[in-house]
């Protein structure tokens, strides 16, 4: 059994990273299924619930713009992760961001809103005596509600914040010039669907259409999704 959710985000700049970009980020036209669950996730999640994203509405024109910004050139690996918990000590951890910076060229979206239609299913296994569907289902609506979170979500990169609110009626309304674009159906190609966590971590991709400004999203397990 699901429960589902309606959440209307929107900022100033959005980042969803084309993985196939090595050098410099470029964003997908549209948010990925996998940025919109890390938002319903920072808002409300529990090991008993898993959440599916079912369908992105766009509610702005899609607009890019170059940008340069400043990052980490590395990372700190898994292996050494592992190692300091193994040795309980932070030892080895630090990593000196004024060393290892490094400037690159990003090409971005700019002011984005979206609609996140989704669901939550319970996790068997994962489920305990404290735990039902509607009590996470009013968890969730009472922080959207609230504004309340436990990590401010992101679009994409944590540097572009998300704001957000919960739909409780009729979904917002997309911008005026959407509403004779063209652009409102076409092919986005190859996107990211999400991780799949289970089998090993494996990127999943599906082919993305946006229809009448709506991508509909497969399940992770539908036929056509590849990866």
């Amino acid at each position: 059994m699901s429960y589902g959710v309606a959440l209307h985000v929107w900022g100033e700049r959005a980042c969803f990273t084309r993985p196939e970009m090595k050098v410099e980020r470029v964003s997908y036209d549209v948010m990925t299924p996998s940025a919109a669950r890390g938002i319903l996730e920072a808002i409300h999640w529990k090991p008993a619930i898993r959440w599916v994203v079912d369908r992105i509405h766009v509610l702005k024109p899609v607009r890019f713009e170059s940008i340069r910004r400043n990052e980490v050139g590395h990372r700190i690996s898994e292996v050494s992760v592992a190692r300091a918990m193994k040795a309980r000590s932070t030892e080895g951890l630090a990593l000196a961001v004024e060393d290892d910076r490094q400037q690159r060229a990003a090409t971005v979206l700019k002011d984005v809103a979206y609609v996140i239609e989704a669901h939550f299913e319970m996790v068997p296994g994962r489920i305990g005596p404290e735990d039902s569907e509607g009590k996470h289902l009013d968890m969730f609506r009472r922080r959207a509600t609230k504004g309340q979170c436990f990590h401010r979500p992101c679009l994409g990169v944590r540097e572009f914040a998300a704001d957000f609110a919960l739909v409780e009626g009729d979904l917002p309304s997309p911008h005026p010039t959407l509403l004779e674009d063209p652009w409102r159906d076409r092919d986005l190609g190859l996107m990211l669907l999400d991780i799949d966590f289970a089998n090993g971590r494996r990127p999943k991709f599906f082919r993305a259409h946006l229809r009448n400004g709506v991508v509909s999203v497969p399940r992770l397990d539908a036929p056509e999704v590849r990866g």
